[in-house]
């Protein structure tokens, strides 16, 4: 067992899937190829899915005599050589699950990925590509009518965009969440949680939809990973119009979670590291209403469906987000205020009546926060600045709230405090700081308004993580920066993602739009969305909740019960008291859970008891085992790596992306620029594109990483292996622009620039006598420095050469700026550096019992 927790890296990483007429053989290895094991399927089952695995775990030579033997052993007659019994089927990444219709199972197969993100080692990969088969044989197939239909609604639901895996990160969990459990003390880890190593064959199983972004900010040469995650919930999913409101566990729809994470890129280790968390939530207003849709108007009416004058909804949802959040949570409510036709403000008003009923009775240092702010009405004004008033509001939400880092407050802070910085809440431990409390922004639809100001209260929590990791002096940004101007456009691929998902379109409203700098060209775009989003909603939405509600397993194909597209509404599907008796009501009046109140501000989830302990699934590891080895899993010293494949170096990046590409420019990215500075604007400029193609690189002109691609295996390996085909970045070309000869002197013109402008003075020309004559002198200073005993202290005395000798002063005993004192170094250690350089010249030490037992050790563990 390692002195410290660690997460386990998934031992199945590479699979091939080998099929004969009986069963499936699914093969899976680790990256490394070095340990194996195999899932076996039975095919002969009509509908039952029957799983066989032996919990063995193979080698490579002991993978191709299974192999070997079952090709032998399925062949038609003994001896043929010209048929195989055994057929490789396909090659694959992971296992989404398993599904069933009407009639047998499904197998859904991960076959091509790419690497995403990157977050302490841990890579963050996307789906790119999936295979369904399906699993009985032919021979005892029971055919259904229907079956083809369904197929092809669950296909409807791309696997391809916008879903995520890890093999070693927990994606389902904030880092706060899995930083905390990597922190529990191994004690309590030791006791009821424990289980034996290979418990089960490891597959990958999706929590539901997550988009995921990464960049990269790069201070100084300091590379920082600025991550964005959204966990879309998978309980009552659906489209714009069709799901509204809350259902009768208080699940809401449009529910995301949204965190933004930052580390510093040059430490991997989640121990040594430097680390960063921010978390804020959007979703529907937890009431009963809904939208009618069937009048064909762009703004249906808004409809309460059913009266709760005791918040019943409401608390079941405020309970859930203290259970896991903890307090104080905070709304953010963004719908209209003041309409000549009532329309959003009917939800307002019962949102304001239901915080208002909980309230009173909650604990007054834990009680919900309601802000509400008419953002539509603000947009209209000239006088208002909408960023303006958001940016207040989010400096006070952060202040409550704070944030996560996983490191103690840096002393520069103690020394010079800043006074936002002695405001910040949350909670502080010896190891860090932690978040209390979420912030919860709604409008109606949750895209366009809520976008901006989830962007604006993250990018306020961005300054506070900066500071908190020692990056920034104060703990602000301002725009026209490359860095916000880097997180603006993680925040709006995020947006566009989640309005595509929910609305059918990109995003409307933009954070330029708020700004009031978009170009004239924005207002044609969004008069697109709109028309986008409209059809969207109008005429496919119904399709594509058939499709989710199949793909997240709300309804379940029966025989003899009405198909899906029968249903005259899937209400009852979402809403599970329909179908039941009511259960025991809560209290109206201690309407949360009493173990979480035990435990606020901390989230309950977060908290070591007993019924999280049992949560937890803890494996017993030797230290050197590579399951919990995050450095060979990370830079995999087994295999041949190039720069052209190397994910940092794809990424984007403030520098290549964002930075002036003209010499003499302040590289910062908390510099403020103009528009006509920043990267992307100056490869638009038609004036500035000849400089642009001649300075640009190679990886600014990269595109994403491409796709991972299983390979045919060869005839030469036979051990179910494949090898990954990342494709070859090298295929990159750097664009090149004839120019004629009379052309050439402009470009020329245009890229170099004076050195009076770039330095400050012109160089070429020739230096006057009295500086050169300060110089001169001043080298010689610093030739002549030397550091002198105090003891021994003399008066200055001038040299022949007219250079002045100088005693160093200072506080340390031998220190200056020319002169350190070298460290002092044991004994211990200079015998072993003795010994190192013995050993290079051929004279080899004896091995200590301690070091002999040690190797022999390693290699028990790595061979036997």
């Amino acid at each position: 067992m390692p002195t410290a927790a660690a997460p386990i890296i998934s031992s199945v990483q590479k699979l091939v899937l080998y099929e004969t007429r009986a069963r499936y053989f699914l093969v899976g290895s680790n990256h490394a190829e070095t340990k194996y094991r195999v899932l076996k399927i039975d095919r002969t089952e009509p509908k039952d899915l029957v799983i066989i695995d032996d919990r063995h775990v193979y080698t490579q030579q002991e993978v191709r005599e299974l192999l070997g033997r079952l090709d032998l052993g399925n062949r038609t007659k003994m001896g043929q050589k010209g048929s195989s019994g055994l057929f490789r089927a396909v090659s694959a990444f992971g296992v989404v699950g398993f599904v069933r219709f009407l009639e047998g199972y499904y197998i859904v197969l991960i076959t091509k990925r790419r690497k995403m993100a990157d977050i302490g080692g841990h890579a963050i990969y996307k789906i790119e590509d999936t295979n369904m088969i399906y699993i009985p044989n032919d021979s005892v197939r029971i055919s259904h009518p229907d079956e083809a239909r369904y197929l092809r609604i669950f296909q409807n639901v791309d696997l391809s965009s916008n879903f995520y895996f890890s093999y070693s990160y927990d994606l389902s969990h904030s880092l706060q969440y899995n930083l905390t459990v990597l922190r529990m003390p191994l004690e309590m880890l030791k006791s009821e949680t424990t289980q034996t190593r290979q418990e089960s064959f490891d597959i990958f199983e999706d929590e539901g939809l997550i988009t995921q972004g990464g960049s990269e900010l790069l201070i100084y040469g300091r590379p920082v990973y600025v991550t964005l995650i959204a966990r879309r919930s998978s309980k009552f999913a659906g489209t714009r119009f069709l799901k509204r409101g809350a259902n009768c566990e208080g699940d809401v729809a449009n529910e995301v979670e949204t965190e933004q994470i930052l580390c510093d890129a040059s430490v991997m280790s989640f121990t040594a590291g430097s680390y960063s968390s921010y978390v804020q939530v959007r979703g529907s207003v937890p009431l009963y209403w809904s939208q009618d849709i069937s009048t064909m108007m762009p703004k249906p009416p808004i409809t309460l469906d059913q009266a709760d004058p005791f918040a019943h909804v409401a608390a079941l949802h405020f309970d859930q987000m203290l259970q896991r959040f903890g307090s104080p949570i905070i709304i953010l409510n963004l719908v209209k205020e003041r309409e000549k036709r009532k329309h959003e403000r009917i939800l307002s008003e019962e949102l304001v009546a239901a915080v208002m009923y909980l309230n009173q009775f909650l604990p007054p240092e834990h009680t919900i926060i309601y802000i509400p702010w008419d953002m539509a009405k603000y947009t209209k004004s000239k006088l208002c600045n909408v960023l303006d008033r958001l940016n207040v509001i989010a400096e006070s939400v952060v202040k409550k709230t704070g944030f996560f880092v996983n490191r103690p407050d840096s002393y520069c802070s103690i020394l010079r405090p800043d006074e936002k910085w002695n405001e910040l809440g949350g909670c502080v431990i010896p190891t860090g700081r932690l978040q209390t409390g979420v912030l919860r922004t709604n409008c109606v639809d949750c895209l366009d308004r809520t976008n901006t100001a989830q962007f604006m209260v993250g990018k306020c929590a961005l300054a506070y993580q900066l500071y908190s990791l020692g990056l920034i002096d104060k703990p602000n940004l301002q725009f026209d920066t490359d860095a916000v101007r880097l997180f603006e456009e993680l925040y709006e691929d995020h947006g566009d993602t989640l309005s595509l998902q929910y609305g059918g379109s990109q995003l409307v409203h933009r954070v330029k739009t708020y700004r009031k700098i978009a170009p004239w060209t924005q207002h044609s775009k969004d008069i697109m969305q709109t028309l986008s989003r409209y059809y969207s909603n109008a005429f496919s939405d119904a399709d594509r909740q058939d499709s989710i509600n199949l793909f997240l397993g709300v309804f379940h194909p029966t025989e003899g019960k009405p198909h899906l597209w029968e249903l005259p509404t899937d209400f009852y599907l979402h809403h599970k008291n329909t179908m039941r008796l009511l259960p025991t009501r809560r209290s109206y009046t201690y309407w949360w859970t009493p173990e979480v109140i035990k435990h606020l501000p901390l989230p309950y989830d977060e908290v070591i008891c007993a019924a999280n302990l049992k949560k937890l699934i803890v494996k017993k590891f030797h230290k050197y085992e590579e399951e919990i080895d995050i450095h060979n899993e990370f830079f995999r010293p087994y295999e041949l790596s190039s720069f052209d494949d190397t994910f940092c170096l794809a990424m984007t990046s403030s520098a290549r992306d964002f930075m002036p590409k003209t010499v003499g420019i302040d590289p910062s990215p908390f510099t403020v620029r103009k528009p006509d500075e920043t990267g992307k604007s100056v490869l638009g400029n038609k004036s500035n594109r000849d400089e642009a193609v001649l300075q640009r690189k190679t990886a600014a002109s990269a595109p994403p990483p491409p796709s991972e691609e299983a390979a045919s295996s060869s005839s030469e390996d036979d051990s179910g292996t494949d090898r990954e085909e990342e494709g070859s970045v090298s295929q990159r070309s750097t664009p090149v622009k004839m120019a004629d000869s009379g052309d050439s002197a402009k470009v020329t013109e245009n890229v170099v620039q004076p050195m009076k402008e770039v330095y400050g003075i012109n160089l070429s020309d020739g230096l006057l006598e009295e500086d050169l004559s300060i110089y001169t002198r001043f080298v010689q200073l610093g030739q002549s420095q030397h550091r002198q005993d105090k003891s021994s202290q003399q008066l200055y005395s001038r040299c022949p050469d007219g250079v002045i000798k100088l005693t160093p002063i200072s506080a340390f005993s031998q220190d200056n700026i020319y002169e350190v004192q070298p460290p002092r170094v044991d004994r211990k250690s200079t015998e072993i550096f003795q010994a190192h350089i013995q050993a290079g010249q051929g004279i080899t030490q004896p091995l200590g019992k301690e070091d002999t037992s040690m190797y022999r050790e390693y290699i028990r563990n790595r061979y036997l």
